[in-house]
């Protein structure tokens, strides 16, 4: 048997008459078997975690068939540290009888008491007596006796499970313990020796078997006993050793239980017995006794003292998942995770463990579980099948039996793989090259996905992938040094051959988007960013946008947006998602609120005075207000619309229209008010660039804000006629002047049949007309070649 050392802590605890370290229990005693039954039904000891009021129990000693010295089987039940028991809650047998009546105790637990303890008398006259006295005379001592035993050996047992996983493990792979080892340690709530971990491979496993000294229990907060006692007085020991834990029963360390003990049992020395604590093993029915000193059989005779299960309400601990997220159940090394609970692993208390499936459809089934303190939790048994038609996610909860009571676990989500496929979770993003791109999947149990590969072409590479939620998963595709084009994402699922391909496309870099102005009530908009000739068209909430016209600041674009048939107007302050959508198919979303909305005006009226005809050549008569000769002057009013009110401040914008050249007219340049709601404009074409010409627009600005442009005049440059010849009609008309070249054509009619172009860029005196036919000839000019403008020719 290995050695079993205990900690060294002990001896902090300063206390003279007992100083000595304790002796290690390594020797094998004798053994009890112990059945228990309760309301029908029967238990072995090693199931019971705690005796009931009323329940019956045999406990028979387990003897060598060769046994010498005779023992009394002592059976007593206490009731408090200050109420002695009556005189017959103590039993006696004499366990070298023949009939089984006599050799055994059949006992029921009286109403009122609280501990259980057995002892192994050797035979000596007058022993009954005297054990009787000890234990009705200072009930207290074997109170505390009882309670630090029992919780001993359960801490023993945590230890035992320990030792033995470590002792099961392969040795063909010793560097497996540097995995199992801390397994162990969390599920059996101890305190590792990090020294022995850090040794080489083929030392690992002999340090902790040999070294058992160094595995400190741990409670609840992870401090160990021996880190508590570091210099404590022996009051807090004995304060300690009594105090209820959740889920550890009482916390008494093993470790310095025997000193404790051992100074209860002092008390009790007489001529006649001394009296020897065990740590009890509980298999089956049988409970084990290990001793930590030889038992004498000559005076004092040794009187050991076997501690039984607290009489009390049964208390399961509370179990905790320790599932991060879902569990996929195909997978051989499945385990449902567990916390809370340590002797669940080192004791058979937790019985019939089962978990209940129920499907999505609502089937149910359930499978045996077992507990597995190397794997941290339970497990599926092995004859445990789960049915084909399990499929996707369901739902399982952890149940089974503590003692005689039903025992509760937590709740697990458990996986398997479905024929569903996998698909895009929500639209399609975008996947760019050059750079790592993430990408979420959606599909029926992504706890089963064993592995993500991204494939394009011939070349694959694989995909770190989390999973999300009970039907997602996260991914981080790598396409730093792929090419744009058609590529797969293929998820394969634990024992499934193949993998659920989902077809992609990946892309260069996309425009940059970087707002997008709207304003409320509009049905056009303006995009900045850079690339913006590769926008498509623009959805805003149901407003289809498309391009009208793109201009270029700098290195930043900007993209005029006008919206199609269809679509209401958005109001202001909205918050919308726009969707650009891009020439190869992307789309792109962009966040943006619909502002104020722009100043709105309206052309009231216009009038076009000419300018004075030359003295020595010929007027050019234009006709209606469509046209403003270079020479002229035109007047216009606008009017406010829509709660736009006119301020002194205001200006209005006259440009061409890809707005080169633009002028403004403001109350110290042409603009009065003729009240908040009318404006008046002097517009000057003397006063204007030499560039300005063709036709005009003008819109309103109001503060930082504009109002659309609206079309206002053509301007129009004429020539200078200096005369019209018309002397021989067969020959037509000569036209003499300068600037011929604004005129586009000439001819006789109105509609200009029959017209004489004049050339792009002619720099010539005379022009060659057709005969007129009402004695006026017809001009069609450059900048205005919707207009016709009349030149008499006589």
């Amino acid at each position: 048997m290995m050695r079993f050392t205990l900690c060294a802590a002990v001896l902090l605890v300063s206390a003279p008459s007992y100083a000595a370290d304790p002796a290690p229990f390594e020797l094998t005693g004798p053994a009890l078997r112990v059945n228990v039954t309760r309301g029908g039904q029967s238990l072995p000891i090693a199931q019971v975690p705690s005796l009931s009021e009323g329940d019956k129990l045999t406990v028979e000693a387990d003897l060598q068939g060769d046994q010498g010295a005779r023992f009394i089987l002592v059976s007593a039940f206490l009731r408090g540290a200050t109420n002695p028991p009556p005189k017959d809650w103590i039993s006696f047998a004499e366990t070298w009888r023949k009939k089984p009546k006599d050799k055994l105790l059949t006992l029921t637990v009286p109403k009122g008491a609280r501990q259980m303890v057995a002892f192994l008398v050797p035979d000596t006259g007058g022993a009954e007596g005297t054990l009787a006295d000890s234990v009705r005379g200072k009930p207290g001592e074997f109170v505390r006796a009882t309670q630090d035993l029992n919780q001993a050996s359960l801490d023993r047992s945590r230890l035992d499970a320990f030792m033995g996983a470590i002792r099961a493990q392969d040795n063909s792979h010793p560097e497996y313990l540097r995995t199992l080892a801390p397994v162990l340690a969390r599920s059996l709530s101890m305190k590792l020796n990090e020294e022995c971990l850090s040794k080489v491979i083929e030392m690992q496993a002999s340090c902790l078997l040999d070294n058992r000294d160094t595995l400190v229990l741990s409670d609840v907060h992870t401090s160990s006993m021996a880190e508590t006692l570091t210099g404590a007085p022996t009051d807090l020991a004995l304060q300690l050793s009594a105090t209820r834990e959740a889920g550890y029963g009482y916390y008494s360390a093993y470790i310095a239980v025997v000193r404790d003990v051992a100074k209860i049992f002092g008390a009790f020395s007489n001529p006649e017995f001394g009296y020897l604590p065990t740590l009890s093993v509980r298999k089956g029915d049988g409970i084990g006794l290990l001793l930590n000193s030889a038992p004498s059989f000559q005076k004092p005779k040794s009187v050991m003292v076997v501690a039984m299960p607290a009489i009390e309400a049964n208390s399961p601990p509370r179990l905790r998942s320790g599932a991060s997220g879902p569990i996929c159940a195909a997978r051989p090394d499945a385990v449902l995770p567990v916390e809370g609970a340590p002797l669940i692993y080192s004791t058979s208390y937790a019985r019939s463990m089962t978990l209940a499936l129920k499907s999505a459809s609502g089937e149910t089934v359930e499978l045996p579980v077992e507990a597995r303190a190397d794997r941290g939790g339970y497990v599926l048994a092995r004859d445990a099948v789960l049915p084909a038609t399990f499929k996707g996610t369901a739902q399982g909860h952890l149940y089974g039996q503590w003692g005689f009571d039903r025992f509760e676990g937590p709740d697990f989500t458990l996986q398997m793989p479905d024929e569903k496929g996998w698909v895009v979770d929500g639209e399609t993003p975008a996947l760019v090259i050059g750079r790592d791109n993430d990408l979420a999947l959606k599909g029926g149990a992504p706890a089963c996905v064993e592995s993500v590969t991204v494939r394009q072409g011939n070349a694959t590479q694989q995909v770190k992938w989390k999973v999300e939620g009970p039907d997602r998963l996260a991914l981080t595709l790598p396409l730093a040094d792929r090419r744009p084009g058609p590529l797969a994402v293929e998820v394969k699922y634990q024992g499934v051959a193949q993998p659920a391909s989902i077809s992609l496309r990946s892309y260069a870099q996309a425009s940059r988007l970087d707002g997008l102005q709207l304003h409320a009530g509009d049905r056009t908009a303006l995009l900045s960013g850079q690339r913006l000739d590769q926008v498509e068209s623009v959805d805003v909430a149901g407003l289809l946008l498309r391009p009208d016209g793109l201009t270029r600041d700098g290195s930043v674009d900007r993209l005029r947006l006008i919206a199609s048939d269809g679509g209401a107007t958005l109001d202001q302050g909205r918050d919308v998602t726009a969707r650009v959508k891009l020439r190869d198919g992307r789309i792109v979303s962009l966040g943006m609120t619909v502002t104020a909305a722009r100043p709105q005006v309206g052309l009231l009226s216009k009038s076009i005075t000419p300018g004075t005809p030359p003295a020595n050549g010929k007027a050019l008569t234009l006709t209606g207000d469509a046209l403003l000769p270079d020479d002229g002057r035109l007047v216009f009013s606008v009017r406010a619309n829509d709660g736009t009110t006119f301020t002194a401040g205001d200006l209005i914008e006259v440009a061409p229209a890809d707005d080169s050249a633009a002028i403004r007219l403001t109350t110290s340049n042409g603009m009065r008010l003729e009240g908040p709601q009318v404006m008046v404009a002097t517009l000057d074409p003397k006063a204007m660039a030499p560039s300005l010409f063709g036709p005009l627009r003008f819109r309103l600005r109001h503060g930082d804000e504009a109002s659309d442009w609206q079309p206002l005049v053509t301007l129009a440059r004429l020539p200078q006629i200096e005369a019209v010849s018309c002397e021989a009609k067969a020959d037509g008309c000569t036209i003499k002047g300068r600037d011929l070249f604004l005129i586009d054509a000439v001819g006789g009619t109105p509609t200009l049949d029959q017209a004489a172009p004049v050339a792009q860029g002619y720099t010539g005196s005379t022009l060659k007309a057709p005969v007129p036919q009402d004695g006026k000839l017809y001009l069609r000019l450059r900048d205005a070649p919707d207009s016709v403008v009349t030149l008499p020719a006589a």
